[in-house]
């Protein structure tokens, strides 16, 4: 099962939010986490992980249909890094 913005803007609203306040905090939230990041800096979240910005070299790359050797380029991924925390609680410990 598949943890959508939609159940996590109802979690918010059971807090005791509005729904249009749950909503709000929740765009909220995750247009702060992708500015940073589309702005090459990492977010931390204490407990939880960290999502990190990493720069991928150019690289040689195949057609898999042609079989033609072709330049890949350089691009920016996303990568998540669990806490301890998280990875104890995942693990049962």
């Amino acid at each position: 099962m598949a943890l959508t913005k939609v159940k996590i803007t109802k979690q918010v609203h059971d807090l005791g939010f509005t729904q249009q306040e749950s909503t709000e905090i929740v765009d909220t939230l995750l247009e702060i986490i992708k500015s940073c990041l589309e702005n090459g800096e990492d977010v931390l979240v204490s407990g939880f992980g960290k999502f990190c910005v990493k720069d991928k070299p150019p690289r040689r790359g195949r057609n898999p249909a042609t079989g033609d050797d072709l330049m890949l380029e350089g691009r920016r991924v996303v990568s998540f890094n669990a806490s301890g925390k998280l990875r104890n609680r995942i693990n049962g410990n």
